[in-house]
């Protein structure tokens, strides 16, 4: 079993997990090696991380790869024990390390002085063997949960790759690291991480690029904690691979959907794509404001299956260069089609799709069901909008 695939692999008993996990800890061990002091703190040593952990994984880690490992499973039950058993790992690997390093290294990074990490050398080492493992094994299960759903990532775009390390982490947009730690914390302990993180040691931290900050503070938490314990750190890892994954397993999930449904409305409105575009763009932005991210999310599957279904490039092309729609233009088009009701129902999930429906959205439906004699439905709608916010 090599380093790049022995997180993939599940252990028969504890004994063998155990096993697993210190040949991955020797591994991470040569990598930790050959980071400094300096590129821990400027967050230089995350842009490594990224090639270590990613690039030859990638590689072998596919559709196929996991048709051929579990081909009676479906996704929901293959990502459920990858998250157990990345968990159960992450918290072999807490112990294992715990004994290893103390608050003194905490202090060793954080102070604005800058103390000499000679002073306790293995200390920083078991840190930085912590810090990278559990970063590692986040990347890899988000990027699994990634390819079991079918949602595509192409780690060579830099917009890929930033949202594979958004679920990774579950830092959402807009939010500073420290904002995104401390939701994930549980209230109890958040007292004791404000304490942790002020004067010159909150100072120092905020200098570190925003992910190398929000994983280094992570784990100078976790061992900075009174009374840290093996236990302690067990826990903590086990916990904090299972709330990260979990989300991760929501998006992604959530993304799948999205697709799911992209190929149905496609498929249902074979006859009629380019006004399913035009009907579609219209009820995101119908409200006059920006749409939201699972809106645009889903139309971009609907436009990239429309192109390949056949849709026509001029009727892409002028969506994408319009910024203000000619709403009358669209109901005249859509008036020329002798059935509607596939294109009713398809807005029906574009507009519930965020979890939220707005009098605007309302309107245009009501007036789509109309032209293709439904009946519409307010209470099936925002119970549409229940089932995607779940």
């Amino acid at each position: 079993m090599t380093s790049d695939d022995s997180l993939l692999e599940g252990a028969k008993s504890d004994k063998d997990a155990r096993k697993a996990v210190q040949n991955q800890i020797a591994d991470i061990k040569n990598f930790v090696k050959g980071i400094n002091i300096d590129e821990l703190k400027n967050g230089e040593w995350f842009a490594k991380l990224l090639t270590f952990s990613l690039n030859k994984y990638v590689q072998k880690v596919n559709a196929e790869y996991f048709r051929k490992k579990y081909p009676n499973l479906p996704p929901d039950a293959i990502v459920q024990g990858r998250i157990k058993l990345a968990a159960k790992y992450a918290g072999i690997e807490g112990g294992l390390t715990a004994t290893a390093y103390s608050a003194a290294v905490a202090a060793t990074i954080g102070s604005a002085g800058g103390s000499s990490p000679v002073t306790v050398p293995a200390g920083l080492t078991a840190f930085g063997v912590d810090l990278v493992y559990a970063s590692q094994l986040q990347l890899r299960l988000a990027y699994d949960i990634a390819v079991l759903y079918g949602v595509p990532l192409d780690l060579e775009d830099p917009e890929d790759l930033w949202k594979l390390i958004r679920i990774a982490f579950a830092i959402q947009v807009g939010e500073d690291a420290g904002n995104a730690l401390l939701k994930g914390i549980p209230s109890v302990v958040r007292p004791v991480i404000k304490a942790i993180f002020s004067g010159s040691r909150l100072t120092a931290v905020k200098s570190l690029p925003v992910i190398g900050k929000y994983l280094l503070q992570r784990n100078i938490i976790k061992i900075s904690i009174p009374v840290a314990s093996i236990p302690l750190a067990t826990g903590v890892n086990y916990w904090m691979t299972k709330v990260t994954a979990n989300k991760a397993r929501e998006i992604m999930r959530k993304e799948a959907k999205m697709i799911e449904s992209a190929k149905r409305m496609v498929n249902d409105s074979k006859h009629c794509l380019d006004e399913l575009l035009w009907a579609t763009w219209m009820i995101i932005s119908v409200k006059g404001a920006q749409p939201n991210e699972d809106e645009c999310t889903l139309f971009h599957y609907v436009t990239l299956m429309s192109k390949e279904s056949g849709a026509s490039d001029k009727t892409l092309t002028e969506i994408r260069n319009t910024v203000e729609a000619d709403y009358s233009k669209i109901w005249n088009m859509l008036s020329r089609i002798d059935d509607v009701t596939p294109i009713y129902h398809a807005c029906i999930v574009m507009a519930a799709v965020d979890g939220k429906i707005v009098s605007q959205e309302i309107d245009t439906l009501r007036r789509l069901a109309d032209c293709c004699g439904e009946t519409f439905n307010e209470q099936e709608l925002r119970a549409e909008a229940r089932r995607w916010r779940k």
